[in-house]
Formats: structure tokens, sequence, C-alpha cells
């Protein structure tokens, strides 16, 4: 029976440290983010933390350090990503606390309340969602989009066609940056007509942005290395790991799912580059041009 008591206390002591943790990422937050009312909710989550912590001490009559790792971890994160990011990032993480507690005995009588604020504190996180990255998704999922789908079909399409790295690059860098502007000017005009409360030029910033970078990322093997194929195949492996990337940040941050819509993202710009490599090697030998 002892030998029990000793693994619910060091089970315990587990769940101790983690509310600590939350304890100080949320306080770290809470002094970093805009808004009162953003701030105000932090903090208010950050002693409810302290006070589960302190809940749990009663069990293990001592003090238990945080985790320091996961506190710049998670704080870190947030300041990179956004705040909504890092905390629902977190929150997830948590989740797997919740299904722990359901299975601890019920003579630990505060369970039930440290849930119920668990709870509180997931519907209290929604209304921290009015950032402005999160704000602009829709212009920064145009700039993505477009770029991977257009500039995967251009590079394979030149790959074949030029037959050579240095050529390829430049040519894809001029078509990508004419591309960007186009699609800022785009996403500009598309939000003038429909605000939504957004800013127009910010809406092109975002789009714009979101478009060079994916160009310079793509591009890249073929500044450096000689090999088409293999510049092509790294190539596919970053737009690979960028779609991947900007998914999982939305499933996380807006509660959808990741993998329909990663799968979805992946065949599309697979197929288009495909098709351009076939229309590169139609057009090469139907010219007989050879560079």
């Amino acid at each position: 029976m002892k030998k029990g008591r000793d693994i619910e206390v060091r089970q315990i002591a587990v769940f101790q440290k983690n509310e600590i943790t939350e304890h100080y990422i949320y306080k770290n937050l809470s002094t970093r983010v805009r808004g009162v009312k953003n701030r105000r909710i932090l903090f208010q989550i950050a002693d409810d933390e302290l006070r589960h912590y302190n809940v749990w001490k009663t069990y293990t009559q001592k003090d238990v350090n945080p985790s320091r790792i996961k506190v710049w971890f998670y704080t870190l994160i947030s300041l990179v990503f956004g705040f909504t990011f890092g905390i629902k990032l977190m929150e997830n993480a948590e989740q797997n606390a919740h299904d722990t507690y359901s299975r601890i005995p019920e003579s630990f009588k505060e369970i039930n309340g440290i849930i119920r604020d668990e709870e509180e504190h997931e519907q209290a996180l929604l209304t921290l969602l009015d950032e402005e990255r999160l704000k602009y998704t829709g212009s920064i999922v145009l700039g993505l989009n477009d770029a991977l789908v257009e500039l995967m079909g251009v590079l394979a399409g030149l790959t074949f066609a030029l037959q050579n790295t240095a050529l390829v690059a430049l040519t894809a860098a001029i078509t990508g940056v004419a591309a960007a502007l186009s699609m800022a000017a785009s996403g500009y005009l598309s939000t003038k007509s429909d605000p939504a409360g957004k800013n127009p030029l910010v809406a092109a910033l975002y789009t714009g942005i979101a478009y060079i970078i994916t160009v310079l990322l793509l591009i890249t093997p073929y500044l450096f290395l000689s090999d088409l194929y293999i510049c092509l195949g790294l190539s596919f492996l970053t737009a690979v790991i960028i779609i991947a990337f900007f998914n999982y940040y939305i499933a996380v941050a807006r509660n959808l799912p990741f993998k329909s819509r990663f799968f979805e993202m992946v065949g599309l710009s697979f197929t288009v580059a495909a098709l351009s490599f076939l229309a590169g090697y139609a057009i090469r030998y139907a010219f007989g041009i050879v560079i």
C-alpha cells in the first residue's frame, strides 16, 4: 500500500513541476504581449498555475523547480512565431496532463477543480486570437501557395529546358520577384475591396514577403550546387518542409486539421511541377534548343 502511495506522490511531483513551469511561461508572456486584456488574461492564468502548484505541494511536502528548458523554449517559440501559436502548442501538450489527472484516485479532492480551471484556461485563450500575424494568415497563404505552386513548376520546367543551374536560378529569381510584386498588388486590391478590418498595405506586404522568402528558399540549391537534378530534388524537399511547417503552424494556432491540408498542398505543387517538367522536355526537343 505504501509503495502505491509513493508512486502516486512521485506522479504528483511531476504535475507540480508542470504547473510551476507553466506559471513562469505565462508570467513571462504576460509581460511581452500587446494589449491590456491579453496581459490580464495571461497573468490570471499564471496565478492559477501557481495555485495548482501549491495544491500539489500539500501532497509532496516539497518545493519543485520549474523546467528551465521548457520555460525558455515556449517563451522563445511565442516571441518568434507569435504568442497564440506558442500558447496553443503548450496547451496541446497540456492535454496529456488532463488525461492523466482523470486516472488519479478520488482521494485527491482538488483534481476536479484543477481540471475545471484548465478548461477555463482553454476558453480564455480563445480570446487571445486577435494577433496581427493570424489576422493576415489568408495573405500569407496566398503568397505561400502561389510561390510554391508556380515556382516549383517554373523550376521543374527550367531545369530540363536550360540545363544550367546558374541560368535556372537567375530566370527563376526574376520570375519570382515579378510574380511576388504582382501577387502583392493583387492582395492589396482584394483586401481594399473587402477589408474585413484589415489594412490593405499590410496584407500586400505579408503576401509579397511570403512569396519572396519562398522563392529564395527554393532557388538556394541552384546557387551552390552544379547537379541540376540534385538541385531540383532539394527544392522539392524544401517545398515539402515549407508546406509541412506552415500547415502545422495553422493547425495549432487555428485548431484546423493538418493532414488533409498538407497532402492537398503537396499534391497540387507536385502535380504542377511534374506537368511543367514534361512541358520543358517537350519544348526543348520541339525547338531543338540546347544550352
